[in-house]
């Protein structure tokens, strides 16, 4: 897709700092980081969201970020790690190219959760998973 800012990236015409490539995959450094070492793992294909893509392509993008999280490991020693896909504008899309975002956290960063836990009504709760149980939905 040709305005597409990581189609640009994975076929070159846009530089980036590429860590990690297969056949369905890219990853590079996040230009905005959110922790030193916070990477980008794209699938070659353009697909929007986690709606469109294809499983395989999804699976493809899964084994990269594990890879990736393994070698940051090694190499950048965090304390954990975030693995975050932004689905929709509602979700904070900006990006409409499938992607992990992964997150090396160190215990002294300040990220902080993006929402906050306030637990849920029992009976909400269980008339939502009826529904998702439901071929009716």
């Amino acid at each position: 897709m040709s305005d597409c800012l990581f189609c640009g990236i994975v076929e070159g015409s846009i530089p980036s700092q590429t860590v990690d490539s297969d056949e369905r995959t890219v990853s590079f450094m996040d230009i905005n980081p959110a922790t030193p070492g916070h990477a980008l793992v794209v699938p070659r294909a353009h697909s929007t969201d986690l709606i469109e893509i294809d499983p395989e392509d999804l699976a493809a993008a899964s084994v990269a970020a594990q890879r990736l999280a393994r070698r940051m490991e090694e190499v950048l020693e965090p304390d954990g790690f975030n693995l975050l896909n932004a689905c929709r504008p509602a979700a904070w899309q900006t990006v409409f190219h499938y992607h992990w975002h992964v997150i090396p956290r160190y215990e002294d960063d300040p990220l902080e959760l993006p929402w906050i836990p306030r637990g849920g009504p029992e009976e909400e709760i269980a008339a939502i998973a009826a529904k998702l149980r439901s071929d009716d939905g």
